[in-house]
């Protein structure tokens, strides 16, 4: 790998970029990662909304920038989440991108059957205590369960919203409330504001999907 004049990797040099503090909100240092990270999660959500593939490629660039933000704060959940999050967005666009036998993407948002949203909770339920207990005994995380409840709930979501499932809005909703008290402990307060406009955002997206499944 390409190294710079003082023999530091350019990985290095750039994560050390984006760690840089830009400003302080409420007392708290921000750094450019955080928001970065911010804003792209914003047009992301808003490209979900409009069921527009870049949604994803915006997903991978976000999940980059929190992961390095989640390492920071031993949230290590989320910063795992982070990285699982790059692999199912480059699924998630495969699979908005892939013809249907027409020839054309086929991007068609619709309510999921009961069965899958039983299956989405009960997953949820197992992953949070499979997640939570792992990072009890094994880290140094200061909220394990707290920290396992948002990741649980992202992986199922992205797993809805990859199948274009209406539901995935609600179980963005409800890991967007939950992510906000995390981030609040952690006196994340950037992260803290874009999980609350993103609670919002879940509602929105939910009645953009819902009027386009009409």
């Amino acid at each position: 790998m390409p190294e710079s004049s003082d023999g530091v990797g350019l990985l290095e040099v750039a994560a050390a970029a984006l760690q840089v503090v830009d400003l302080h909100l409420w007392g708290s240092p921000v750094t450019r990662a955080e928001w970065l990270g911010a804003v792209l999660g914003l047009w992301m959500v808003v490209c979900n909304a409009r069921v527009h593939p870049m949604a994803w490629c915006l997903a991978i660039a976000s999940s980059l920038l929190y992961g390095l933000v989640f390492l920071d704060s031993h949230l290590y959940g989320q910063a795992a989440l982070q990285a699982v999050f790059v692999v199912m967005a480059g699924w998630g666009l495969w699979h908005w991108l892939r013809p249907s036998p027409e020839g054309v993407p086929a991007l068609h948002p619709r309510p999921a059957p009961p069965w899958v949203r039983r299956q989405a909770v009960l997953a949820t339920l197992l992953l949070w205590g499979l997640l939570g207990s792992l990072m009890a005994r094994s880290t140094d995380n200061p909220a394990p369960y707290a920290d396992a409840l948002p990741t649980a709930g992202s992986l199922v979501a992205t797993w809805l919203l990859a199948r274009q499932y209406q539901d995935n809005w609600v179980a963005w909703l409800l890991v967007n409330l939950s992510a906000v008290l995390l981030f609040a402990q952690q006196r994340l307060w950037p992260t803290v504001g874009l999980y609350a406009v993103f609670a919002i955002m879940s509602a929105w997206g939910w009645w953009m999907w819902a009027r386009r499944s009409r």
